[in-house]
């Protein structure tokens, strides 16, 4: 019994030791998040990563800390301005690419690519994707640490939701090699070999192909090259590659609403003419003449036929509407005469002199 109270003390005490370290690495993260909103954003950046690092070799590190102090770094480096180094240091302050979590990954990698520093972007987003296995309706991937302590490797496992994982699938697949790259070819190809749910895959397929267009096809096709302008072509791609998202970015919505309104106006001319499909143009011929009668007046004969329709149905009720509308007319017109010369007014009030009338009193 002894022996067992003795035990329970000990795991007590562990675990307030660990509450109130949690609790302390939450008040550092807050502090850090304070530096961001008071744009001090040096010691906002140097923060993070002290905590960043603490939390690698620790066995206190949640998802939650992780987020937020990542975004709190990601956010102080593009302020600074340091976004071309977003990758290096989410790379430095994680054991692995893939014990990044997916949002802060993706919110890397986005500004980025927006900056136009994308050209270490694509393999960072390789190795994230590489080596994962579709499990019970879940990403599972084992990666290997290091022991601090005594420096012994040991295997570590983590688990990601499919929707989690498809988002990063998406960034690489359709921004990175489909929008930056435009090498729609390579991004079908890839999605067609990657680990996915059939029907996500499916839907990604869909949307790359949609992309193709004659015009890309054209465009894409490998023109002959000397030797010596290889190497310049390659660089003239690869500054093509970090120049052009932005210009991708602000386009693509453009694009789409250039296509949304083109698709209403074919859709409304085509309605229109199946209206007039019915009223085709007649051509007539009487000896040598030829009348040629337009689907207009054709339009036209038939309106004015169907308004006389009406009017002879509704004959008598258009009559009894007009009627009372005259009744109504004539009452106002008379009533307004009547009231004009009902008030009686005696024309020598005005002039009778004040001395008769003080007579008449007396």
């Amino acid at each position: 019994m002894q022996i067992r109270t003795e035990s329970m003390q000990i795991t007590t005490e562990l675990e307030s030791d660990s509450d109130s370290e949690a609790a302390a690495i939450w008040k550092e993260i807050e502090a850090s998040e304070s530096f961001l909103v008071c744009s001090m954003y040096q010691e906002a950046a140097s923060l993070a990563s002290s905590i960043l690092e603490r939390l690698r070799h620790g066995s206190l590190a949640t998802l939650d800390m992780l987020e937020s102090t990542a975004m709190v770094l990601l956010q102080a480096l593009i302020h600074l301005p340091r976004t071309q180094h977003i990758i290096d240091q989410l790379r430095l302050h994680f054991i692995s690419v893939k014990a990044i979590p997916p949002r802060v990954l993706l919110t890397g990698a986005c500004f980025q690519i927006a900056q136009g520093s994308g050209l270490g972007v694509q393999e960072f987003v390789e190795d994230f994707l590489n080596g994962w296995i579709l499990e019970d309706a879940r990403y599972c991937a084992v990666i290997t640490e290091t022991n601090v302590e005594d420096g012994s490797m040991k295997e570590r496992r983590i688990v990601l939701e499919i929707n989690e994982y498809l988002e990063v699938v998406e960034l690489y697949a359709i921004t990175l090699l489909a929008t930056v790259r435009k090498d729609i070819d390579l991004a079908i190809s890839w999605v067609e070999d990657a680990s996915l749910p059939e029907e996500n895959r499916q839907g990604l397929l869909r949307r790359l192909r949609s992309m193709h267009s004659p015009e890309s096809t054209i465009l894409s096709q490998p023109f002959p090259q000397s030797p010596t302008n290889r190497n310049e072509d390659y660089s003239l791609k690869e500054r093509n590659i970090s120049e052009g998202l932005p210009q991708a970015f602000k386009t693509k919505h453009l694009n789409n609403e250039k296509d949304r309104s083109k698709n209403a106006l074919i859709k409304l001319s085509k309605q229109i003419e199946a209206c007039f499909c019915c009223f085709r143009g007649i051509h007539l011929k009487i000896g040598s003449t030829k009348f040629v009668v337009t689907s207009g007046k054709i339009l036209l004969g038939c309106l004015l036929v169907f308004i006389y329709y009406v009017f002879r149905k509704k004959q008598a009720t258009i009559k009894r509407i007009l009627r009372r509308q005259a009744i109504s007319v004539k009452r106002a017109l008379v009533d307004l005469w009547q009231l004009a010369f009902s008030y009686q007014v005696n024309p020598l009030a005005a002039v009778q002199p004040p001395s008769v009338a003080t007579r008449q009193g007396q």
